[in-house]
């Protein structure tokens, strides 16, 4: 018998573990969803949410975008993610709760690898690693697989965005295309300036405005109201903060014909797979493209390779795009649906 939780986004999660330390006020989140491959492997965030259920619905729907992102980029890992609790916007995690949040890995005995995600840092992460050896993303020898993950996952967006430029646009280099990038942050702005760097034309916007100011200044871009970015006049839509911006609501608004980005859970629903598809609109699945980050972690957590072998991995990401744009053609099912068609085949669940 399957129990309705009561929580949509529940899907068949091995554990979700809720965490709470009286003493450093740590109040925490770890869903593991699948360890069909391997270790739960997926970042911890710091963030403030409006209430704890939207905390385990982050957490759950991370989690499983963290199962088939290992999958899809062939790694011996399952998928979880962790989640500690702001008490208030802008809030500063404390060492004392990173302290905490680290005994409350090593309590899951491996099956949970954490690793750094929003409102985290490697100096963060080092702290979480005094108290449990589960932790990926650490500061690494020169040349080894690791550490900042987000350069690297910036690298496979760019190769994803190429390809699905060449796909949505026929565009056979990025000279001249229309790029508008929501959140100009370690992933977002190494995107730009790869972009930049091609001769894109590009329209930048960040929560942080003077943040996409100063990067516009720098490349020669036009930075606007972060309200603005989703409805301009664009050949390519490129998310890179957080997620849910795919709605209902704003799909309709969107001008772009090809959406290609970094952030995690673009889609607010699994129905607006559905609508991008019927607008006729090339998607790119998130955790396929944005998956260079865990690649880079998951590597070193694994001891195997170095960054010669992240890079040759990296470079696969349109490949697998590439995979699930051609059934997507077959089949007519939308891009997003077809990803996950993959991905669940691929732990087992299929």
């Amino acid at each position: 018998m399957i129990t309705d939780w009561g929580f949509p986004d529940f899907d068949d999660h091995e554990g979700v573990h809720l965490f709470s330390d009286r003493a450093s006020g740590l109040s925490a989140i770890i869903a593991v969803h699948s360890t069909a491959l391997g270790a739960a492997a997926g970042g911890v965030r710091f963030w403030h949410y409006a209430d704890h259920r939207a905390a385990i619905t982050d957490a759950l729907r991370l989690s499983r975008g963290m199962s088939y992102k290992n999958a899809m980029a062939n790694l011996p890992l399952g998928g979880g993610k962790g989640v500690i609790l702001a008490s208030e916007p802008g809030a500063t995690v404390s060492t004392a709760q990173l302290e905490a949040f680290g005994r409350a890995v090593e309590s899951l005995h491996g099956k949970y690898v954490t690793a750094e995600d929003v409102g985290m840092s490697e100096a963060r992460m080092k702290v979480v690693a005094t108290q449990t050896r589960h932790v990926s993303g650490l500061p690494v020898a020169a040349g080894g697989a690791g550490g900042d993950p987000g350069p690297v996952t910036a690298r496979g967006v760019y190769l994803g965005v190429k390809a699905a430029a060449r796909r949505g646009l026929g565009a056979e280099d990025m000279r001249g295309v229309r790029v508008a990038i929501q959140g100009v942050g370690s992933v977002g702005g190494g995107v730009a300036r790869l972009l930049a760097a091609d001769g894109a034309k590009l329209t930048l916007a960040d929560v942080n405005a003077e943040r996409a100011k100063a990067l516009a200044a720098e490349l020669g871009a036009e930075a606007v109201d972060a309200a603005e970015i989703l409805t301009l006049d664009t050949d390519l839509f490129s998310p890179n903060a957080l997620g849910a911006i795919l709605t209902e609501q704003s799909i309709p608004q969107l001008k772009a014909k090809v959406v290609a980005g970094g952030a995690n859970n673009q889609l607010a629903t699994r129905a607006d797979g559905k609508r991008l598809h019927d607008r006729g609109i090339l998607y790119a699945p998130d955790y396929v493209i944005n998956a260079g980050g865990i690649i880079n972690v998951g590597l070193e957590y694994l001891g195997q390779g170095n960054m010669a072998e992240v890079q040759a991995r990296v470079d696969k990401i349109p490949e697998r795009l590439v995979e699930v744009w051609d059934e997507s053609d077959r089949t007519g099912d939308p891009e997003s649906e077809v990803a996950d068609r993959i991905a669940q085949r691929l732990i087992g669940r299929g």
